[in-house]
């Protein structure tokens, strides 16, 4: 008898601000086994937290900063190069500025601001492909309502 799929359920957020013009994205740098990586502020689904209430929790301990969640962006799968399934929520946020005296995951490194252009030139350190995914995903569709993610309590 084979063992029961659980995929492991993650969030990221998708922070955007403009600065001079143009679109930065926050993201981190973080140590992961495959060596130092870029990432959205992403990370697991904990128990007794709503999928927004996570996104909101993961971005402020991987990067310092308060966000506001304004929509949801998407749903994606991704079996890793581990074997491992993975089914993200990627939400969009608002910066509402850094945490005075937060205090990061011991696996990040620091968070980035990055442009489009930065982001490209640095592929090869990506987490996953889903951090070009979900970014072009936003750009291309935009926020949906939050109202398609519900949480009963």
């Amino acid at each position: 008898m084979s063992s029961a799929f659980a995929p492991h359920v993650t969030v990221a957020t998708i922070v955007c601000r403009v600065v001079d013009g143009a679109t930065e994205f926050l993201c981190v740098k973080e140590h992961t086994p495959q060596g130092i990586r870029i990432n959205q502020p992403a990370g697991h689904w904990e128990p007794g937290e709503s999928l927004v209430e996570a996104a909101v929790r993961e971005t402020r301990e991987e990067t310092g900063w308060a966000v506001e969640i304004t929509g949801f962006v998407s749903v994606t799968s991704l079996l890793a190069a581990n074997g491992e399934t993975y089914l993200r929520f990627t939400f969009a946020a608002k910066a509402l500025g850094p945490i005075e005296g937060a205090l990061l995951d011991p696996e990040i490194i620091e968070p980035l601001w990055l442009t489009q252009a930065q982001l490209d030139r640095q592929k090869s350190l990506w987490r996953s492909p889903l951090v070009g995914d979900v970014i072009a995903q936003y750009q291309r569709l935009g926020e949906q309502p939050l109202e398609l993610v519900t949480h009963g309590r």
